[in-house]
């Protein structure tokens, strides 16, 4: 429990953040899904798009985020 003002402040920022983040992140998996039994080129660039965002914001780690694009670009050839 937070004693001070200011932490009670940081713990909504961080629940806040952590929720946003969450469904992003679902979002992602359930386009992923989508993509998987689709496998439409144009999905894919939407796909790296999004990726992008994420680590560009922290959400995902850079590697993560190559390694994911790597995946799903085997998919289609």
């Amino acid at each position: 429990m937070p004693v001070t003002k200011s932490a009670a402040k940081a713990l909504r920022q961080t629940r806040t953040r952590t929720r946003q983040n969450k469904s992003k992140v679902a979002k992602l998996k359930a386009e992923i899904k989508k993509f998987k039994k689709t496998k439409d080129p144009k999905a894919l660039s939407e796909l790296y798009s999004l990726v992008d965002k994420l680590v560009k914001v922290k959400i995902l780690h850079q590697n993560k985020g190559g390694r994911l694009k790597s995946q799903l670009s085997r998919l289609i050839k």
